[in-house]
């Protein structure tokens, strides 16, 4: 295989606040910053010596030149990157030591055409990944789908990051209808507490239950992410369980969520344990939440993930 994972999804401008605040009414400074929970994902794996490639749209502005120049030291495929006549996405973050407020301006993210996942992408990938947030619009949605069927068809296994919210997916019902489509087709999922309570419109109160649930409806493998409490994971023949969350010093937590997903799919793809899995997702979580903005050196695998203790 020639990729590791191909991610598809939103490449996009950060404006996270300068100071801790609670809500973005009371935030006055911005710093900018590459985002995008697709393209932060594809990032890691890549600085994590794995191989892999992005599918993602960007305007053809000053903010969609500023994204591309972010992507050219960073070791990811960024050929299917395309560049479009609508604006740049951008969003604004609170910074924040728990769950982050935001505000998206969505444009040029959701316009990823058929053409950017051709079939010989797909067919040399082990993983085909996608967001939420990503197949929350058109022409995005559409074109994911298909491009997660015509993977699963060629051998790899498909990815998503539920971070649903219903500011950018009003219909909750069709929502939930779309991810459960795709995570039936054999998914390897990755849901927070918070994305929990959001796509379901109640309160998470057993991981266990919600890790299961996951599997029932189709997929190989689940982890919970509960915040400062731990993760719970879980996986079709019953491995996994619960890792509790260490106390770190918090810089900034944006991004912490696809760090862990980051970690535990190059775990899943070595052929680790659930646990270990977990545990490496663990330890790219507290590495990203130690630093402002996202990662962008290179990593060493076997220290930074393999030789971590509980």
């Amino acid at each position: 295989m020639k990729y590791d994972i191909v991610v598809a999804g939103e490449l996009l401008i950060d404006f996270i606040t300068k100071d801790y605040v609670a809500t973005l009414d009371e935030a006055n400074t911005f710093e900018r910053f590459k985002g995008g929970s697709a393209a932060n994902l594809c990032s890691n794996i890549g600085l994590l010596g794995g191989k892999s490639a992005l599918v993602a749209t960007v305007g053809s502005d000053d903010m969609g030149q500023y994204l591309m120049n972010s992507l050219e030291n960073l070791p990811l495929d960024k050929q299917f990157v395309r560049r479009s006549e609508l604006p740049t996405t951008l969003i604004l973050v609170t910074r924040t030591q728990d769950a982050s407020d935001f505000q998206a301006y969505r444009g040029a993210d959701a316009d990823i055409t058929p053409e950017q996942l051709p079939d010989e992408l797909l067919s040399n990938s082990k993983i085909f990944h996608t967001t939420c947030f990503a197949i929350a619009q058109q022409p995005a949605r559409n074109t994911i789908l298909d491009a997660a069927k015509r993977a699963t068809a060629q051998g790899a296994t498909v990815s998503i990051d539920i971070n649903y919210r219903p500011k950018l997916w009003r219909d909750r019902k069709a929502a939930q209808a779309t991810i459960h489509q795709y995570i039936g087709m054999g998914a390897l999922v990755k849901c927070s507490e918070v994305d929990w309570e959001e796509l379901y419109a109640q309160p998470l109160t057993d991981p266990k239950a919600a890790a299961q649930h996951f599997i029932d409806l189709g997929a190989t493998a689940v982890s919970v992410t509960l915040g400062t409490e731990g993760a719970y994971s879980l996986n079709r023949t019953g491995d996994g369980g619960f890792l509790p969350a260490r106390k770190v010093k918090v810089i900034d937590t944006t991004g912490a969520g696809d760090a862990f997903w980051s970690g535990f799919l190059v775990a899943w793809l070595d052929g680790k344990s659930m646990n270990e899995c977990t545990l490496a997702g663990r330890t790219m979580a507290e590495t990203k939440i130690g630093i402002a903005g996202q990662l962008s050196q290179p990593l060493d695998k076997e220290q930074l993930l393999y030789s971590a203790v509980v």
